[in-house]
């Protein structure tokens, strides 16, 4: 099984972002929330902190975009050369076409889905998606409760996603912390977001490595 650990920077000191990056060096990539406002009630940051954020790290960029018209937006950050680019298919009118052009612009597509959106319509396109994105929270805000009411839909996707032969990763992001990693793990995941949980730990580097340990089955 590959395991990945993303963890999300809406838990760092933005006033401290690249000593704030160093501090998750072991991870497998940074998780990236670009929020407008609208989508969700939060606001955070857009495609400048990202670029910044490319030159101040060599970890890959996660972006998860929780704004409004992805269909527009999403591609336009694909194009500044970050690994993945995960728009909301509550805010796509053609996230198959999105998808397409994520990937066309360099990008690995991912599609977000909130905890109350049921994931049956969608799964006739996962052959076009890089990965899955199923919230283990309401998106908006970090801290929040891991909502175990998500599993069976994560048991749901995994199941789907073996079926289809395809390399998709399954992602949840959202109260991922040593007490819900492997409930998740359990029911299929193999990308985890992780905020709160990393960057409150005194050393975020060895809590990436527990998390990591924690969902391989390493003791």
């Amino acid at each position: 099984m590959t395991v990945r650990i993303n963890p999300s920077i809406l838990s760092a000191d933005f006033a401290n972002l690249a000593s704030e990056l160093r501090r998750i060096h072991t991870a497998d990539a940074v998780h990236v929330d670009v929020m407008d406002n609208h989508f969700v009630p939060n606001l955070t940051l857009g495609k400048p902190v990202v670029e910044a954020i490319a030159g101040s790290t060599e970890l890959p960029l996660d972006i998860h975009l929780m704004i409004e018209d992805a269909d527009r937006w999403a591609p336009e950050y694909a194009q500044l050369g970050v690994d993945s680019v995960t728009f909301h298919a509550e805010a796509s009118n053609a996230p198959i076409r999105l998808a397409r052009e994520l990937r066309a612009a360099g990008a690995k597509a991912s599609m977000a889905l909130r905890p109350a959106t049921a994931l049956e319509p969608y799964l006739d396109m996962l052959g076009e998606l890089d990965m899955l994105l199923l919230m283990t929270v309401e998106p908006g805000f970090g801290g929040q409760k891991f909502l175990d009411l998500v599993l069976p839909k994560i048991r749901r996707a995994r199941e789907a996603i073996d079926g289809s032969g395809k390399p998709i990763a399954l992602q949840v992001d959202g109260g991922i912390s040593r007490d819900t990693i492997l409930r998740a793990v359990e029911a299929g995941a193999d990308v985890f977001v992780a905020g709160s949980a990393v960057y409150s730990a005194e050393d975020s580097a060895v809590e990436i490595d527990v998390l990591r340990n924690l969902a391989l089955g390493v003791h």
